[in-house]
């Protein structure tokens, strides 16, 4: 930065920071007579906040406040509503769950009724001429959603096929290619076999022929047929999918993101940005393997502006829970496998490498690491690092940290300042299938009090949309809930889920709030209801500090504000 920006960073800081202690410039806009929880330690609650601009200005009793208001400021009245500072998710897939949304989710369905009503639901909300694709049915067949994992899975009944006759009357002129959650089989309809030249007349391999007749079920050199005839994706229905996720994210107070965002999103949230559409922060983060490329041009942590900007890297260690793929050092109790490891694990040292070098050129490595043997794996990798760099500013994380072996690990984050990325929801759609798989060993699953107890940062948020193998809501209650009580949806086991890894309401909200702006080296403008910090707030219809953790998941947001502008507002939205 040159003398002249620096200077006039400093003119800026300071005509904002004015505001604070006097009444000559008045608010924008006032939240007043509500409980406010600022997650700023050197204030906890208040009564009301003054906002200008993009910037809270004051916050205090409502009789401190009301000295902001002149004829043209914006008040709310709160009616003593509890709020919080905006909500930032750690980990989110948006193009995923944008894509998700606006065409087809079949994680839950397993039946043709469920099926059509979904194809029907996607044709009507896609652009002309886009295709519907993917969808992952049958994930929740052997347990339902929502289930403890208490009873036996489902053996009995046989998974659902679908076949193409249950959705080409609803699909004449769209083309469809559906996937099943284990990707074993794919669902073409009768448009996406003709348009890649598929018959049973002239059979391929994969293309399934009954009497004569396919019936949709399409794998191998047929489903690479059809995918050979997909257009691409247009940037208009990219659009599309990204309005439809923001305004998702809206309603449930969401003001910011840690998204993993591939190469081809970027022109979306830039179009957005530039027109004043990104309602939510975006901390963008690549993966791993960029670093040089991101180097070469002068691309570092951090680069970008307020409402965008290149984050960590993201690294891959082992597989996910899902699909038995995470690596362990006793193999899974139901397969006999240990997991798998990546491919940034190879060749041998390749990793440690790349960790080495993208610290060094002043980036965030943040790496994926599930089984207790990748978590471990992973920290050495981290110690080596800091070995090799030295002491320098740095925010490493553990992305999932689903499993360790023991309390001592805990400790070894602790040690090395190590941020446990979490994502609380996890536990509760996990353990349907946790202890069929690892046993007793899921006592040390999703240890979010074993971290805290031992002084690890606890990051959260939701990894929405979820894997192939499970949904995960983007609303951050549920993931609050889910961190308290440890029980599903509907209130399994009745005891908690190995309740000794609970943790308090506060340490919950901490990790969806002012821990992220941490984790992300944000904590000096957003996080906080805090003076001269970005006003990103959401509204409450219940103190969740008062009310019964079994509640929680049922609290609404009623009001989001980003940058001093209400976004999401349920009295408009009903």
């Amino acid at each position: 930065m040159n003398y002249f920006c620096f200077l006039f960073s400093i003119l800026i800081f300071t005509a904002i920071t004015a505001g604070c202690s006097t009444t000559e410039q008045p608010a924008d806009l006032i939240l007043r007579n509500g409980v406010i929880w600022t997650a700023d330690t050197s204030q906890p609650n208040v009564e009301a906040v003054a906002v200008r601009g993009d910037r809270i200005i004051a916050a205090g009793s409502s009789a401190e406040i009301n000295r902001y208001a002149d004829n043209n400021t914006k008040i709310i009245e709160l009616d003593g509503r509890f709020v919080t500072p905006g909500f930032i998710d750690n980990h989110t897939h948006f193009n995923q769950a944008a894509a998700l949304l606006l065409g087809i989710n079949l994680l839950d369905a397993a039946d043709a009724e469920t099926l059509i009503e979904r194809v029907r639901g996607a044709k009507e909300r896609l652009p002309d001429g886009a295709w519907i694709i993917g969808g992952d049915w049958g994930a929740y067949e052997d347990w339902e959603f929502g289930s403890s994992g208490e009873t036996d899975r489902n053996t009995d009944r046989r998974h659902f096929t679908p076949h193409r006759d249950m959705i080409d009357s609803v699909t004449v002129e769209t083309p469809v290619l559906l996937s099943r959650w284990d990707r074993s089989q794919y669902l073409a309809n009768t448009k996406a076999l003709q348009l890649a030249g598929l018959s049973c007349e002239q059979p391929v391999q994969g293309l399934e022929c009954v009497d004569g007749r396919a019936t949709g079920i399409v794998t191998e050199a047929a489903l690479e047929q059809i995918r050979n005839v997909i257009p691409p994706k247009s940037f208009e229905q990219r659009l599309m999918e990204a309005r439809t996720a923001l305004n998702r994210l809206r309603s449930f107070g969401v003001t910011g993101i840690h998204d993993i965002t591939p190469p081809d999103q970027f022109p979306v949230f830039e179009y957005l940005r530039d027109n004043n559409e990104l309602t939510t922060r975006i901390y963008a983060r690549p993966t791993l393997d960029k670093w040089k490329a991101l180097a070469e041009v002068g691309i570092g942590h951090g680069f970008g502006d307020e409402y965008l900007k290149i984050g960590g890297l993201k690294g891959f260690v082992d597989g996910i829970m899902g699909n038995s793929t995470s690596q362990f050092y006793e193999p899974f109790e139901h397969t006999g496998g240990f997991g798998i490891w990546r491919d940034m694990m190879y060749p041998p040292g390749n990793m440690q490498q790349l960790i080495i070098d993208a610290d060094a050129a002043g980036h965030w490595p943040q790496i994926h690491a599930i089984g207790d043997r990748a978590v471990d794996t992973l920290l050495a990798m981290y110690e080596k690092t800091i070995e090799v760099n030295a002491e320098r500013e740095r925010r490493l994380r553990i992305i999932h940290s689903q499993h360790i072996r023991d309390a001592s690990v805990a400790q070894r984050y602790a040690r090395n300042n190590i941020i446990a990325e979490m994502q609380p929801y996890h536990a509760i759609d996990d353990m349907r299938w946790m202890e069929e798989r690892i046993g007793d060993r899921a006592r040390w699953s999703y240890a979010f009090r074993t971290f805290h107890d031992a002084g690890v940062m606890l990051s959260f948020g939701s990894d929405w949309p979820g894997t192939n193998a499970s949904w995960y809501p983007a609303n951050p209650l549920p993931g609050i809930y889910a961190a308290v009580v440890r029980k599903t949806m509907g209130g399994q086991p009745k005891g908690g889920w190995f309740p000794e890894e609970r943790i308090d309401v506060e340490t919950a909200l901490r990790a969806y709030t002012i821990n992220n702006a941490y984790a992300a080296g944000e904590e000096n403008i957003k996080g906080s209801i805090t003076p001269g910090k970005l006003a990103d707030i959401a509204v409450l219809n219940q103190n969740i500090f008062e009310i019964e953790p079994e509640q929680i998941k049922d609290v609404k947001v009623v009001m989001t504000i980003v940058g001093g502008r209400v976004l999401f507002d349920i009295r408009q939205n009903n």
